[in-house]
């Protein structure tokens, strides 16, 4: 099992910054891909960002040219750059990964982390 651990957000204001962490733990023989998804109060969770191992990234249009995902692969770490903070963005911010616990199995879906949030005035 992995476990994900998501950290760095906070209260900021209209275009402010925040730097998120996501740390994944546990039986890990690789990660396929890692991603951020975001979840505010009485809607659905939406995807934000994934970057694949082979560093490739794609963002939503909604944060597309302001939030910039990145990774650390020996830390098996993601990162969420989120710069111009709007209103809009305040929700709980998740991680997750697609990886695989050995050579010989397929890919999975972690599990979801606790979350972190963030939350941005005006």
């Amino acid at each position: 099992q992995v476990q994900l651990a998501e950290s760095g957000g906070g209260l900021v204001q209209l275009g402010g910054s925040l730097r998120l962490s996501c740390a994944a733990s546990g039986r890990i023989f690789s990660i396929n891909s890692m991603g951020w998804y975001r979840q505010a109060q009485g809607t659905q969770r939406e995807w934000v960002a994934t970057v694949t191992s082979g560093g490739r990234t794609q963002y939503s249009e909604s944060v597309k040219g302001r939030f910039t995902i990145s990774k650390d692969n020996g830390k098996n770490t993601v990162y969420l750059q989120m710069n111009g903070l709007k209103p809009e963005d305040t929700a709980v911010y998740y991680c997750h990964a697609v990886y695989s616990s050995s050579p010989s199995s397929s890919d999975v879906s972690s599990p979801w982390g606790q979350g972190t949030q963030v939350t941005v005035s005006s």
